[in-house]
Formats: structure tokens, C-alpha cells, sequence
């Protein structure tokens, strides 16, 4: 099992292509955090900004895609594209691991760490801060992927992860570097 995770892509069609064939060509399946399309009004738009584009390439891909909804996706997003993404929560039970997926712009740390473990979640993933967070704590992974095209790292690294059967990374897209690594039993 190996899962690709992703979030706050926000319209980057390129960068989108480029995680794709670096670090998802062989994946089981795609997590995405939200933000999908949409640069968001806080944001500068990225000169590579096409969502057009971007739809087109996540409804074509071969790779299963499952994604909860951002403040900034829209029900217009949904009509271009295949997959649902208007619901805030993702819950995936995959190999005896439990994942929760939120967007994480409604709730605190402490909120979404709570839900976790009200739904027995080892993985909880958000996304929404662009900045990448990997960390255990009472036996859940908390994983916010940060985002690869617009990140607000202080390094300016965009970022993505990968969940294997007992493990989380957290990669740099440029250099392929594991910035932060976490067992999940």
C-alpha cells in the first residue's frame, strides 16, 4: 500500500504534473486536503495558475483521487470535475489503517485531534496552513502535507507525503528530500 497525499494545489497545473510523475506515478490512490482549483482571494495568483487545466488532468488520471472539500473550493469545482469534493470529511479504512481527512479551516489542532480520536483515526490529515506538519501524538499521526505550489514555509519549499504501510514522509518536490519521517504503529 502506498497512498499520495496533497493538498492546497489551488490551480497549479504544473506543479500537479510534476508530483504526479516524481511521487505519485506509483501510488494506490490520491489524498487530497482540499483547495483544489481555486487560487483563494488571500492569495497571489501563481503565474502557473490554469485550473481548467488542472481539472482536466485530475479527471483523467489514472490513479483514484479522493478529496475533502477547502475553503476555497467551490460547487462550481464540482461541476468540472469527476470526483466529489464537497464533503468536509473523508473517512478511509485501507490494510487495517484508519484516515481521517479535513481541511482543517474550521477546526483547531486540539479539535481535529479530538475527532480523530472520537472516529479512531491512526492518520488525521489536513492541509489549509501550506505549511507541512508531521507529528504523533497519543498514537495518531497528524499530517498536514503543506502545499507544493504555494507553500508558506518559511524555506519556501513546497511540499507532499506518503503514506506506506507503517510509515508517513513528508517530501520537498524540488529535491525529492524526506524533510520529516513518522512510524504509524
Amino acid at each position: 500500500m502506498k497512498i499520495g497525499v496533497i493538498s492546497d494545489t489551488h490551480g497549479c497545473a504544473e506543479t500537479w504534473l510534476k508530483v504526479c510523475k516524481r511521487f505519485f506515478n506509483d501510488v494506490d490512490f490520491i489524498i487530497h486536503a482540499g483547495d483544489v482549483l481555486y487560487h483563494g482571494p488571500r492569495n497571489n495568483i501563481p503565474a502557473e495558475y490554469n485550473p481548467k487545466l488542472l481539472a482536466e488532468l485530475i479527471n483523467n488520471s489514472p490513479i483514484p483521487i479522493i478529496a475533502a472539500c477547502g475553503n476555497c473550493d467551490a460547487e462550481v469545482d464540482g461541476m468540472v470535475l469527476d470526483i466529489p469534493i464537497q464533503s468536509p470529511y473523508c473517512h478511509i479504512m485501507l490494510n487495517q489503517i484508519k484516515i481521517l481527512v479535513n481541511h482543517g479551516h474550521r477546526l483547531t489542532k486540539a479539535e481535529q485531534m479530538e475527532m480523530a480520536k472520537r472516529y479512531k483515526a491512526m492518520i488525521m490529515i489536513t492541509g489549509h496552513t501550506h505549511v507541512a506538519e508531521l507529528e504523533k501524538n497519543n498514537g495518531i499521526v497528524f499530517l498536514n502535507p503543506g502545499s507544493p505550489g504555494m507553500s508558506k514555509r518559511q524555506d519556501g519549499r513546497g511540499t507532499i507525503a506518503i503514506i506506506g504501510q507503517d510509515y508517513v514522509e513528508l517530501f520537498d518536490i524540488d529535491s525529492g528530500e524526506v524533510l520529516m519521517a513518522q512510524a504509524i504503529n
